[in-house]
């Protein structure tokens, strides 16, 4: 009498299978399978109730990715904004990451080292910093031009989905002393703050604007576009608020930055 094949066996063989294959598992045929675990395809598959997806699911659960998916951190990425735009912050954490990317928790600290990683990657992709960086290596104009450009780069990539950044600034007014937020602080407003410094500087050297200190200069120009971006889609529903366009409102935050900044010989 045949003996009872155990799923952890059929796990083993299927690495094994894929590591003689060089492949991913869910790319090594079942057949191979079977015959690397010593049992026939049928039996195999009837071991996993006629399902492959079961198979893989086992090899996941034994903390490996499987494969024949995209790679896991372009899964966990995307998983991880989706949640944190839907629940905020708080709720990626990596067991939810993991169960919404289809991966293994093993699978993210492999990829990522753990949760800080991981959510810089997400703010990374997600935030207006890169954005803003590709515009003011290809923007050029006077004062008045780069800074409606500006407030525009900052709008669309605040307003669109997955909102990260918005969750992330709640998470920032709400609980600014929390690990997740310390760490992005310790990320993402220096590197912004870099790229409005040369900006700044180059235009203080032209005389185009005061030589203000940098802190003021950045919430000067951040301050309106960020508290109207965040605030707009509640604001939205409020019957005595009728927002003008974007583009108006650009262009009016413009106006009244170079307004507050510029020389006076402009």
């Amino acid at each position: 009498m045949a003996r009872p094949v155990s799923t952890p066996h059929v796990v083993e063989a299927a690495l094994r299978a894929a590591r003689k294959l060089g492949k991913d598992v869910a790319d090594v045929p079942v057949a191979l399978i079977a015959t690397e675990a010593g049992i026939s395809r049928s039996t195999l598959l009837r071991r996993f109730g006629g399902s492959r997806t079961a198979l893989n699911d086992a090899v996941r659960a034994a903390g490996v990715d499987p494969g024949g998916l995209p790679p896991v951190r372009t899964r966990a990425v995307a998983a991880a904004a989706a949640l944190i735009s839907e629940s905020g912050l708080a709720a990626a954490t990596l067991e939810a990451v993991a169960a919404r990317a289809h991966c293994s928790v093993y699978s993210l600290h492999a990829v990522f080292g753990g949760r800080d990683e991981l959510m810089r990657a997400v703010f990374e992709q997600h935030s207006p910093i890169i954005d803003v960086e590709q515009f003011f290596e290809c923007a050029d104009g006077d004062l008045s031009e780069m800074t409606r450009g500006f407030y525009r780069t900052v709008a669309n990539a605040l307003s669109r989905e997955p909102r990260v950044a918005p969750a992330v600034f709640a998470e920032a007014f709400a609980r600014p002393t929390s690990p997740a937020v310390q760490s992005l602080a310790a990320y993402g407003p220096p590197r912004m703050l870099g790229v409005l410094s040369r900006w700044f500087d180059a235009e203080i050297r032209a005389g185009h604007i005061r030589d203000l200190p940098l802190p003021l200069l950045a919430q000067q120009l951040l301050g309106p576009i960020l508290l109207h971006v965040l605030a707009r889609p509640a604001l939205s529903n409020v019957p005595v608020w009728s927002p003008p366009d974007i583009d108006t409102v650009c262009d009016v935050f413009a106006e009244a930055f170079v307004r507050a900044v510029a020389t006076s010989r402009r």
